[in-house]
């Protein structure tokens, strides 16, 4: 039996990291025997001097925050499996936190996050990732009509 080819994706609820979703997916479909793991990190905005709720209604927030966008995005249908998991910490952390304990094979984010400095070319998380990631990263470049398969990827 081969193992899983694991897929991690950043989904912070932007749109930049709803078509990374859809990314992941596409090419989890196409390899088999994949797994994707959706992966939302969460710290307290820097600019408070306590946070505004406890830890654990603010992980709690953004658990809902990421099933809800995988219940959106993820079709009844789909053959691949789909894990969630909410960390604490810098997102770009996180996620390669997350892709060195499941030995992941491909990490991918969104072009810009919900960060915000939206006029960015490349979003600080992106960034980060391409140049501290132990495996390829995609760099999910957002698709106008939010289609599933990436541009002139249909078969």
């Amino acid at each position: 039996m081969s193992e899983e080819y694991h897929v991690v994706v950043g989904v912070d609820g932007s749109l930049g990291s709803e078509q990374a979703l859809r990314w992941a997916l596409w090419h989890a479909e196409l390899v088999g025997d994949s797994v994707v793991v959706a992966v939302r990190g969460w710290d307290y905005p820097e600019l408070y001097d306590r946070p505004v709720a406890g830890p654990e209604a603010v992980a709690h927030r953004t658990a809902a925050a990421l099933d809800e966008t995988i219940a959106r995005l993820v079709p009844g249908n789909c053959s691949v499996p789909v894990r969630r998991e909410v960390v604490y910490g810098h997102p770009a952390k996180a996620l390669l936190d997350v892709v060195r304990r499941v030995h992941a094979d491909l990490l991918v984010v969104g072009s810009r996050g919900s960060g915000g400095f939206a006029t960015a070319l490349l979003g600080s998380v992106a960034q980060y990732c391409v140049r501290h990631a132990h495996c390829p990263v995609l760099v999910a470049r957002g698709e106008p009509d939010g289609s599933s398969a990436p541009s002139g990827a249909e078969s």
